[in-house]
């Protein structure tokens, strides 16, 4: 039989029009006998149930996947892929490199599928997966370099203290360029950020993951995920207060045309009223 969603022939069953007259009756009504009878048979088989796979536990879905589901492993990549690219683009500092260890992590993640046994949620085991893949990639990009390090305590830990955070500000929408150009800041500032600090920042502030997901997904101490999101915000809030701070001199910029407009609009009434 012909595959669904191709249009396909299966022999005899086909309509056939020939040009000689007879034959081209035969054939038409062995066709409609064969295609009457396939829907008799396809009446007496019970319908095929569509599969909801937005009400599959986590467990249920991994097993779908590893049993070879394809659209179910699609959805999948849809529902993840912004987190996991986020989150690959908070070590590696590259747009390109990111996609390419996302698309290596998620090779990854159907080649284990059936290791998957529900102990944490898939998206969390995603997220280490995809930290794994990336951290690997930073590593040998920066041989020699300062070696990433996601797990223990960092300098910066010990110097954050733990504390309350101030409350964000209601968001106030300006004009589309407005909030590109502030979001290419934001991100810009967030590169800056350390590396530690920097992923644990993305997973918490941008995806939204709970203390308890990121240390499972990062592999580290649920307090270690407050300081280093506490020092975080701080650190950012601080670079884009000095970039405010600089702004303060462009505002309501009065030089250039401004200026000579109105001060020829000045002169030209006081030789108007001849003052």
């Amino acid at each position: 039989m012909s595959q669904p969603g191709h249009w396909g022939t299966d022999g005899p069953s086909c309509p056939v029009f020939l040009n000689s007259g007879n034959a081209k009756s035969t054939i038409f009504i062995q066709w409609r006998k064969t295609s009457v009878k396939e829907q008799q048979e396809a009446h007496m088989q019970p319908a095929a149930t569509a599969i909801d796979y937005g009400k599959l536990s986590d467990l249920e879905l991994a097993q779908r996947i590893a049993s070879g589901d394809r659209g179910a492993f699609e959805l999948l990549m849809r529902r993840h892929n912004q987190m996991l690219y986020r989150t690959a683009r908070s070590i590696l500092k590259d747009d390109a490199e990111a996609e390419d260890a996302v698309q290596e992590a998620y090779l990854l993640a159907y080649r284990g599928m059936s290791g998957f046994r529900g102990d944490a949620k898939l998206s969390t085991w995603l997220v280490r997966i995809v930290v794994n893949e990336a951290i690997g990639r930073a590593r040998k990009r920066s041989r020699g370099a300062e070696i990433i390090q996601l797990g223990g305590e960092t300098q910066e830990d010990r110097e954050a203290v733990e504390g309350n955070m101030d409350d964000a500000l209601p968001e106030q929408p300006e004009g589309a360029a407005q909030r590109a150009q502030t979001r290419r800041l934001l991100e810009a500032k967030i590169d800056e950020l350390p590396d530690a600090f920097r992923t644990v920042f993305v997973l918490r502030a941008l995806e939204e993951l709970s203390v308890e997901e990121s240390a499972v997904a990062l592999g580290i101490p649920e307090a270690t995920v407050r300081s280093r999101f506490f020092r975080a915000r701080g650190l950012l809030r601080e670079a884009l207060s000095k970039e405010i701070d600089l702004a303060y001199g462009d505002a309501f910029a009065f030089a250039g045309a401004r200026c000579d407009r109105i001060v020829a609009g000045v002169l030209a009434k006081l030789e108007e009223n001849e003052i």
